[in-house]
């Protein structure tokens, strides 16, 4: 069993290498991204990659709106199916937002243009909202996401998903959410998360009351005032007792408070799984809201990287921690 040092030097040494990894940005907006670096990215990264998303072909995608998935008005899912699709895997992207805002389309593009892609790559593919703070707190984003999990287990047949791989991404607050879910068995049915894997990016796994966070606000509001509480409703104290396989994802111009509680994720999975760690994607250049915002553009590296890690990537991880 390797030392819990040695995990942290380990999580350190793969970050660096991934910051390193082959760029697919275009050169010309690799200046535009370093330009933004670590300021309030939204504006500007949307400035970018909208109109690039508005030039990308759309075609042999239908889009369906506004399934319910449970009984809340938030509780909505669009689907995103190739034609012809029988028995492909199940793909769900769940957006952020700071625990209280986001949406499924925040414009024409963003975020049709992530279920677009995995669509466009052989998958059933979904977008969906859940309950925002302050009307809703801690766990709804968890209890919304294991309905997700039960509507989709029930129905995806029926639109050419295979109901027994579902692959879930949350980014942000999604990614929190999708995390609660995936590894606090609290919120699960006692046959287990129905997940095959999870891709989880730029999320808080280890809550804290950090008067520097710039998203302190939110988690007030979605996790309470209460920081005693922060501990058991941190996703990182439930990850030992877990099985789930994930990918993990983080932007170099990204908050320091995201970098640092995934980099506690990555030491944990590799704990829990005997030093076979998780795969780890820090996306050079990019910033938190450029790492999604660019998905379906000609910068490829991180579509292929969690299309892969769908098809082969997560059967091998499962298969490396059940040898252990």
């Amino acid at each position: 069993m390797l030392s819990r040092v040695s995990m942290v030097c380990l999580a350190v040494v793969a970050f660096s290498s991934s910051s390193g990894a082959q760029s697919t940005v275009p050169t010309g907006i690799q200046r535009k991204l370093t330009a933004i670096g670590y300021s309030s990215p939204y504006a500007e990264s949307m400035e970018i990659y909208q109109p690039l998303l508005a030039a990308v072909p759309k075609d042999g995608v239908d889009v369906i709106k506004d399934i319910g998935y449970g009984e809340h008005p938030r509780n909505k899912l669009d689907l995103y199916r190739p034609a012809d699709l029988a028995k492909g895997p199940v793909f769900v992207f769940v957006h952020g937002g700071g625990y209280s805002s986001g949406d499924r389309d925040l414009n024409s593009e963003v975020y049709g243009n992530i279920p677009t892609y995995f669509a466009r790559h052989g998958m059933l593919s979904i977008n969906a909202t859940y309950r925002l703070a302050p009307e809703a707190s801690w766990p709804s984003g968890a209890q919304d996401i294991a309905a997700l999990v039960s509507w989709i287990q029930a129905n995806a047949a029926s639109y050419g998903g295979d109901p027994e791989q579902i692959f879930m991404m949350g980014h942000s607050a999604g990614a929190t959410h999708v995390a609660t879910y995936a590894f606090d068995s609290r919120f699960q049915p006692a046959d287990g998360t129905g997940l095959s894997g999870i891709v989880l990016v730029s999320g808080r796994y280890d809550l804290a009351w950090d008067p520097d966070d710039p998203g302190l606000k939110g988690v007030r509001q979605y996790f309470g005032n209460d920081p005693s509480l922060y501990g058991p409703r941190s996703v990182i104290t439930h990850v030992a007792n877990s099985e789930v396989t994930a990918m993990l994802v983080i932007a170099e111009y990204d908050q320091r408070n995201l970098v640092a509680t995934t980099g506690q994720l990555f030491v944990a999975l590799c704990e829990r799984d005997d030093g076979r760690c998780p795969r780890l994607v820090q996306l050079k250049y990019h910033n938190h809201f450029s790492e999604v915002l660019h998905i379906n553009t000609t910068d490829d590296l991180l579509g292929n990287e969690i299309v892969d890690f769908v098809t082969v990537g997560a059967r091998r991880q499962r298969e490396r921690s059940r040898a252990r």
